[in-house]
């Protein structure tokens, strides 16, 4: 397998800021891809040892292109996350003026994060979108656009200067990349851990959803994203991607998964992995009931009841 990390390119995206934050990022060769897709097949191609991407932001909640390659094809797993601050800069070839700018351009997540600021300053401008906020500096670079959405420390690499900075139309935006290889066997639990997986119901029912989430409800575990992604089997036919509080070795969510094996048509285990931060001190006491040394108790009242020893 070659010691590299493909990643959302070109370089200079938030994607390689992000990765080049994981220690193990030094020992590896770090390999931009055109797109997630691209990424993401590098591994299952077994052309890359992983692969690093955006999953999730504050503002708008679920990248779908991940989310969406995650729930179809070849399974991945999910090993590290790493969350990341998000301000913008507006970058433009030397000279050019706010007054000259008719069209813009960015990864597609980026609007929603800079929509006010561009209905306020540039209320005339054409947005187009990129494969990346970085790809759109180098598409400004090469004359296509007046101005891309980027990174400021894009500006250097693809010979542009910052004509805005620390555009944001949400105070502390953040956005969740994560490391993805394929299946193995999750890393230990470290007291501060996520699960995440995909649900599909076996048929639509009343209740259907609440079903799903009851198993989590009933064993205590909280959960962190919920998102209905469709099939692609028609109108109205969803499945849906969980992040949960916990490790699969929790007996909490083991229980949680195996009764969600039980009811649904399909899980799609996606990996337990640490949580970014926040360590084991911060994670938020357990409902009573729920801790690992109650569910063994129980379990072992229940075999002396088989056993005819009250």
């Amino acid at each position: 397998m070659p010691a590299s990390y493909a990643y959302l390119g070109p370089e200079g995206t938030f994607t390689e800021v992000a990765l080049r934050t994981l220690p193990e990022s030094a020992t590896r060769e770090l390999v931009p891809m055109v797109s997630v897709p691209a990424a993401l097949d590098a591994v299952r191609n077994g052309e890359a040892e992983a692969a690093f991407v955006p999953i999730e932001n504050s503002v708008e909640g679920g990248i779908t292109t991940t989310l969406d390659e995650l729930v179809a094809g070849e399974p991945l797993m999910i090993y590290r996350e790493v969350l990341l601050s998000i301000t913008f800069a507006l970058l433009v070839r030397p000279d050019t003026k706010l007054s000259e700018i008719k069209t813009v351009t960015a990864h597609p997540a980026a609007q929603p994060q800079v929509r006010n600021w561009l209905k306020a300053n540039l209320p005339d401008a054409v947005w187009e979108s990129a494969a990346s906020n970085a790809d759109g500096a180098r598409l400004v670079q090469e004359g296509r656009y007046d101005a891309a959405f980027a990174g400021e420390f894009a500006a250097a690499r693809y010979g542009l200067e910052a004509l805005e900075t620390g555009i944001h139309d949400a105070e502390n935006a953040q956005t969740r990349f994560v490391l993805v290889g394929r299946p193995a066997r999750p890393a230990a639990p470290t007291g501060a851990d996520k699960t995440s997986v995909v649900l599909w119901q076996r048929d639509d029912h009343p209740g259907g959803l609440r079903d799903l989430l009851g198993e989590f409800a009933v064993r205590g575990v909280n959960l962190m994203l919920l998102q209905s992604r469709p099939t692609g089997a028609g109108i109205g036919n969803y499945c849906f991607c969980i992040d949960a509080e916990g490790h699969i070795s929790d007996r909490r969510v083991a229980e949680a998964l195996m009764g969600l094996k039980r009811i649904c048509l399909q899980v799609r285990f996606l990996g337990s992995y640490p949580r970014a931060g926040i360590t084991p001190d911060e994670v938020r006491v357990q409902p009573a009931g729920t801790s690992d040394g109650e569910f063994m108790e129980a379990a072992d009242w229940v075999a002396r009841c088989q056993d005819g020893r009250f």
